[in-house]
């Protein structure tokens, strides 16, 4: 008996004393990673959060230009979305790239702001705070569901919508374990400064495969995007509460897509195995009354690099259909000023 209960103190020790070495490590490294990244890009306080983005203006100076503002995914941040569309869309169109709350440079209220909706608010905050009322709104992933409630909350200021390899809908199933620990309370903060920064570094690599199969990532796609500033306790833990909150989220938000008559464009792959196309793109086309798919052969959950070509000429044509909307719009507008006078 003595034995079975030396046998088990000593096991708890070890835990113990390997616990408080990824502690150590994961403290160390996290100052390597603040030291190394900084902000590059500009920071506007919404609703008392700061929120970190790069706004690139566009050549022509008309102010009905819709801009192109960019939502990532999870586990990612706007330098994802920058490395895919800043070269194709600069000088063309005026450009914000966002780090989503609690994600790459941005911070977050953890309690009010893991949800799409406080997601959305925040943006739809930084988009008045920028002055700018007519935005086309791309999200990829993640950035896709919070890309339909930021249209939701601002069908005014919301002119088009482009969801890339979308999440939108409830699917089967939950999601894996450590993101629902993570997410807890008091727990998840002790869980995130210890175990997974060690281990995410570690699997990331794999990860990366995954998400691009069966493509492949940009050569050195991990150091473009500053894809470290996803380990930090608090960065981890943030990405973790979306996508364990997120199969509520959009069972609820879900039932208002119908209002969402915006021009839309939902662009995916047909070997995606991180969200089901058969759930999320063809859920949306059925919802959306206003809204086009288009499907791309090989495409994986990133085809925002894997197609890049294919996914810039449908957000041209999406940009096109709403352009030539509103100068309809404005023609009927002038004739019936033309009659009423």
């Amino acid at each position: 008996m003595m034995f079975l209960v030396r046998t088990v103190m000593y096991f708890f020790l070890l835990i113990l004393f390997l616990l408080s070495l990824s502690a150590i490590y994961t403290a160390w490294r996290v100052q390597q990673i603040s030291e190394r990244f900084e902000p590059d890009g500009s920071i506007a306080e919404i609703d008392g959060v700061d929120l970190h983005y790069h706004f690139t203006p566009g050549r022509d100076p008309d102010p009905e230009r819709p801009v192109l503002v960019f939502l990532h995914g999870a586990s990612g941040n706007s330098y994802d979305t920058r490395l895919a569309f800043e070269g194709a869309f600069s000088g063309r169109y005026p450009l914000l790239f966002i780090d989503r709350p609690g994600l790459g440079f941005s911070e977050r209220s953890f309690a009010r702001d893991s949800s799409l909706e406080g997601q959305a608010r925040l943006v739809g905050g930084l988009l008045k705070h920028l002055e700018i009322e007519r935005a086309i709104v791309v999200g990829h992933s993640y950035g896709a569901a919070v890309t339909a409630v930021l249209g939701l909350i601002e069908p005014d200021r919301v002119a088009g919508l482009a969801f890339i390899a979308p999440v939108s809908h409830p699917w089967p199933g939950g999601v894996d374990l450590y993101y629902r620990i993570a997410a807890l309370p008091v727990v998840g903060p002790l869980f995130t400064r210890t175990v997974t920064l060690p281990l995410a570094e570690r699997l990331a690599p794999a990860a990366i495969l995954r998400v691009f199969a069966p493509g492949e990532a940009p050569e050195g796609y991990a150091e473009a995007i500053n894809l470290p500033l996803l380990f930090r306790p608090r960065s981890f833990r943030a990405n973790s509460a979306d996508i364990a909150f997120l199969k509520e989220d959009v069972t609820r938000h879900s039932a208002s897509y119908h209002e969402l008559d915006q021009p839309a464009v939902i662009i995916t792959g047909t070997d995606d195995t991180v969200v089901w196309p058969s759930i999320h793109s063809e859920g949306l086309l059925r919802d959306l009354p206003n809204a086009e798919l288009v499907v791309l052969s090989n495409g994986g959950h990133m085809p925002h690099h894997t197609h890049k070509s294919d996914v810039v000429e449908a957000l041209e044509k999406l940009v096109d259909r709403i352009e030539s909307t509103s100068r309809k719009e404005g023609d009927r507008g002038k004739v019936a000023s033309k009659i009423a006078s």
